[in-house]
């Protein structure tokens, strides 16, 4: 009679904390997309890193990438756009190269944005305190705050690398999504052109 009274209390305790599977919880989810909403096996997949760019994209980039050998505000964009995948295929050297371009034409917010590329490191290229130390002493010298504070952090990482290496591994994840909300495009496209804010 005990083992009876115990066994129906473990499955009455079993019910009660969720044992039993829910028979009514729904095996599909809502999506909604560029091709309308519907429901959809809940295992479903929907992000493709690699989907193709439109032609309309190509060409809005295209004419991007001529202005931008010009003009270090459509370089800066450039950059972006390739540090986040917006309208062109990812890609970090391209970023780098193009936010380069626009530190070297005197771009402050480039300036900074190169730094902090140095300072931080950028997915596959390390950390180069030094380096960074020389693009934001130029965006320093021309008064930005946000730069006179990271020189502080380059100059202190050339000191003391294991202090470094631990801020680093601190700050770095936030900095990355940084690059997403932080910088803002200075360009947008309208009637087949590219414009400045």
């Amino acid at each position: 009679m005990h083992k009876l009274s115990l066994s129906l209390g473990l499955i009455f305790l079993c019910s009660l904390s969720g044992c039993s599977t829910n028979p009514s919880q729904s095996q599909t989810v809502r999506i909604c997309d560029e091709q309308g909403c519907s429901d959809r096996p809940r295992n479903t997949q929907t992000f493709t890193p690699e989907s193709p760019i439109s032609a309309t994209e190509e060409l809005k980039i295209q004419q991007l990438t001529k202005v931008a050998e010009q003009d270090p505000r459509a370089a800066f964009d450039l950059g972006l756009r390739y540090f986040r995948g917006d309208g062109i295929t990812r890609n970090s050297y391209q970023a780098l190269t193009w936010m380069r371009h626009a530190a070297e034409h005197g771009d402050i917010d480039a300036q900074l944005a190169v730094g902090r590329f140095y300072l931080m490191g950028l997915e596959e290229m390390g950390s180069d305190p030094a380096e960074a130390e020389s693009w934001l002493s130029m965006a320093a010298a021309k008064g930005n705050s946000e730069a006179q504070q990271l020189l502080k952090q380059a100059q202190e990482a050339k000191k003391n690398e294991i202090e470094y290496r631990k801020w680093l591994s601190l700050y770095r994840p936030s900095w990355y999504g940084y690059w997403h909300s932080g910088y803002h495009y200075r360009s947008y496209w309208r009637d087949s052109s590219w414009y400045f804010y």
